[in-house]
Parts: structure tokens; C-alpha cells; sequence
């Protein structure tokens, strides 16, 4: 990555401070221009990779660092921001990045689907090992086009109150 990331936060492995990253980042996909429900599915998603390094990689150790770094993902014609690009890095232990697989979801059972629930979530998914140790997750989530067929209505009043769109 040749840009310095616009937010760059390191958290300790501990559970208590999960909450805290899943609102910075639901905030910032917010000013980006994403909608609620964006914004809690962008937070769900950092919140299960988080969760994995804690569990996984770190074997639940509650004093290891965790990087977050978020940025805009691109511009739109208008010079809006068109989406929102987050690298979450580790000293976790390393495992080949094909080797991240979700369990089946014809297996019903709890736990499994964070790497599932991640890459459903959000556009581009990239796993890969740092250069020493640990790993790097990088993702992507493209905003909705705020503009464009299907996606304004603009309805004027008339002096009668008739709305006509």
C-alpha cells in the first residue's frame, strides 16, 4: 500500500475493546455514505475477522496487537468517496491464505462462518501473510451509486400539496 491509511489504530487482543472497533469503523462507513444496515454489516464483519485473530490466531491471548488501518476506497466522479478499504493486521500465527475456509452451511452448528460471513459481506477479500509474521486481511466494500437510475426520487409539491415525483 503506498497511501498512508486516513485511520490507523492499534488494539490489544483482548475481547473488551471489539465493541470499540466496530463503532469506529460503523462511523466512519457511515461518513463515507454507506446506510445503517451497511454500516452494521461493514462492522460485522472487522468484528469477525477481530474475533478469529483473537481466537485462532492468538489462542485467545489478551495482549497481542491487532493494526486497523481504514481508508476511502476510491472517488467518485464528484470527488466522493465510493467506498471504504480496511487492512486488519496481526503477529498471529501464520497459515496459508487458501487454507481460510468457512465451515459448510448445510453443517448448522454455532461458530464457523466468520471468513463466510466476511466475504459475503464485503466486495473484495484478500488474505495474506505478512513478511516476518502474523497476517494480513485487506478488504473492500464499494458504496451504493447514490445517483443514477433507481437510486433518487425527488418529489415536488405543488401549491395544492400534490406531490409529483
Amino acid at each position: 500500500m503506498d497511501e498512508r491509511p486516513h485511520i490507523h489504530i492499534e488494539l490489544v487482543s483482548d475481547p473488551i475493546y471489539l465493541s470499540g472497533a466496530r463503532e469506529l469503523v460503523g462511523s466512519v462507513a457511515r461518513r463515507l455514505g454507506f446506510d445503517d444496515l451497511q454500516c452494521s454489516k461493514i462492522a460485522l464483519a472487522v468484528d469477525e475477522a477481530l474475533c478469529n485473530i483473537i481466537r485462532h490466531g492468538y489462542d485467545r491471548a489478551a495482549d497481542r496487537p491487532i493494526w486497523i488501518s481504514v481508508w476511502p476506497a476510491g472517488r467518485d466522479e464528484s470527488g466522493r468517496p465510493s467506498g471504504i478499504r480496511l487492512v486488519i493486521e496481526d503477529e498471529a500465527r501464520q497459515v496459508e491464505p487458501n487454507a481460510l475456509k468457512g465451515r459448510e452451511l448445510d453443517d448448522v452448528r454455532p461458530g464457523g462462518l466468520g471468513v463466510h460471513i466476511i466475504r459475503e459481506v464485503m466486495d473484495d477479500v484478500v488474505y495474506a501473510k505478512r513478511k516476518d509474521k502474523g497476517m494480513r486481511l485487506s478488504m473492500v466494500k464499494h458504496a451504493p451509486r447514490r445517483d443514477g437510475p433507481g437510486r433518487t426520487c425527488s418529489v415536488t409539491l405543488g401549491r395544492d400539496g400534490e406531490g409529483s415525483a
